[in-house]
């Protein structure tokens, strides 16, 4: 991306930045504020009003559950990605943007995470401005900053000619390592201290913007990020409901007690074949 996008106000923030440097907050969205994937839910919203075929819902739910149980996965998004873009081509931008609005209404407003929430409003209440990142929608992306009070959003933005999508992107996928960037073109624009900053993230491919800053911290870490962060000395909070780590532990036990009954079986069977060859 070649500037921040998604400024959620009226007035530029980036515009009346101060001359000394201040430090910021940046928030991925998806597993980090929201509970899944933003996307998916304004896709559900946009089947609903008939925008999208019944395989085309089941693909996405597809790529939510994956997306929830292992994380993102780069191939994974793009390929989501060029469905989407695929099927958006010649809607309304006016239309999407209104039906963004009904599903925040009706859905997201319920996903968002408490705890991250208070972090938030943390930030907002000590005068440091906030921004999310995310590949998300900038129609998703922006809604959710000003539902939110945030400064404002950079995020993924779909090419539009005269008020309707083309099919294409501006720039490119906001993720990985774009994220970082647009954080640094940011900072230079709005005189932001990054050495002072916080950032907030789920992934392991969050790393980039997590390392951009002085004060990471791993949000809901996928197993990934949890190692990753350990080895770093990152800060980790865990606000998911307690009944999601309640069945994560259960996995894990029962990963553990299939492992040990596996092995168990298998010094049994070792032994009864050690006894029968020394007869």
């Amino acid at each position: 991306m070649s500037e921040p996008r998604g400024a959620s106000s009226a007035d530029d923030p980036v515009a009346d930045a101060a001359s000394t440097p201040r430090p910021a907050a940046f928030f991925d969205v998806d597993n980090t504020i929201v509970r899944g994937a933003s996307a998916f839910h304004l896709a559900v919203g946009l089947y609903r009003r008939g925008f999208f075929r019944p395989w085309d819902l089941v693909r996405f739910a597809g790529h939510q559950l994956r997306y929830r149980m292992l994380g993102e996965n780069r191939r994974q998004i793009d390929r989501l990605r060029g469905e989407a873009l695929t099927i958006m081509r010649g809607h309304s931008v006016a239309e999407v943007t209104a039906i963004a609005e009904d599903v925040y209404d009706e859905v997201l407003h319920l996903r968002i995470y408490p705890g991250t929430r208070a972090l938030l409003d943390a930030h907002r209440a000590a005068g440091v401005p906030v921004w999310f990142v995310t590949a998300s929608p900038r129609e998703i992306a922006e809604l959710l900053a000003r539902r939110l009070g945030a400064t404002g959003a950079l995020c993924t933005v779909a090419d539009e000619v005269d008020g309707f999508y083309t099919g294409r992107l501006v720039g490119d996928l906001l993720h990985g390592e774009a994220k970082a960037r647009a954080v640094r073109e940011l900072a230079d624009r709005a005189g932001l201290d990054l050495a002072q900053s916080f950032a907030y993230g789920d992934s392991t491919n969050d790393v980039p913007l997590l390392s951009t800053v002085g004060h990471p911290c791993a949000i809901n870490p996928d197993r990934r990020l949890r190692r990753r962060a350990t080895e770093l000395g990152w800060p980790m909070r865990d606000f998911r409901p307690a009944r999601h780590r309640v069945r994560r532990g259960a996995r894990a036990a029962t990963y553990a007690g299939t492992a040990w009954a596996l092995a168990v079986t298998a010094r049994a069977a070792r032994r009864a074949l050690t006894a029968r060859t020394d007869r």
